[in-house]
């Protein structure tokens, strides 16, 4: 097995979701785990589709392939089908992604391609949620400037967790309220010049550094380091195959 190309025992758990099988309708491809290696291959060396070995065949074969799979929504369906979350608690927090000069595009659509300036330059930034166990659950993109609390209840989305737990960038009082009504506890820190600073569980408040792990396990893909992709999909794609994964591990 070459280097970033998947395992025997990983790829009998992934095959069996993804589409183009022997057993769909229609036509199907002639390898699905030759073109996940080239997709594993690109994620992880970071380097320009063109530069893709030949082994892989034909590079823009590959990369139209990618696109398609990214438009149809099949990148996050994969990850999302390899989910078992524990949801007694769920972990939010965000991380920027610096942008490549080759992620720029026109500056009239950067924002809907999640790209905006912020302290750290032009920059995407990756809104998450994890679970109890620190495995991905979903990801949200905005552009770099954007604050974390605008992206939190859309992180939640219709999960029932037993508790909430984020850094002082996510304390509001509405979205303290949105997790009251889930009947969820707040482990929230309240800002510094809050009049009513909020009591939170300390030990569990801990447990955040599960998606600072999380965050950091997948920056090992290069191509999620740095932002090198035009569109907000291409981008978006890149981290559900990075973050699927993490669950096979």
């Amino acid at each position: 097995m070459r280097r970033y190309e998947i395992s025997d025992y990983d790829w009998q758990r992934l095959s069996a979701l993804l589409p183009d099988k022997s057993t769909d309708v229609g036509r199907t491809a002639k390898d699905n785990r030759q073109f996940i290696n080239a997709v594993l291959w690109i994620a992880r060396s970071g380097a320009p589709w063109r530069d893709l070995p030949e082994r892989y065949g034909p590079w823009n074969s590959v990369y139209q392939r990618f696109r398609r799979w990214a438009r149809k929504g099949v990148w996050q369906r994969v990850f999302e089908e390899l989910q078992e979350p524990d949801l007694d608690w769920l972990l939010l927090d965000s991380t920027t992604v610096r942008a490549h000069q080759h992620a720029a595009g026109q500056k009239n659509n950067a924002a809907d391609e999640s790209l905006g300036r912020s302290r750290g330059g032009f920059s995407t930034k990756v809104h998450a949620c994890c679970d109890a166990l620190g495995n991905s659950r979903r990801f949200i993109l905005s552009p770099g400037h954007h604050s974390d609390h605008r992206q939190a209840q859309a992180l939640l989305e219709k999960d029932r967790p037993g508790a909430v737990v984020a850094d002082k960038g996510y304390d509001s009082s509405s979205f303290a309220q949105v997790i009251t009504e889930l009947g969820a506890e707040v482990v929230v820190p309240s800002r510094s010049n809050s009049k009513q600073p909020r009591l939170i569980d300390e030990n569990l408040y801990k447990d955040r550094n599960k998606i600072e792990r999380f965050f950091n396990r997948i920056k090992h893909y290069r191509r999620i380091a740095t932002r090198y992709d035009k569109t907000a999909s291409s981008f978006l794609a890149f981290l559900h195959l990075a973050a699927a994964m993490t669950l096979l591990l």
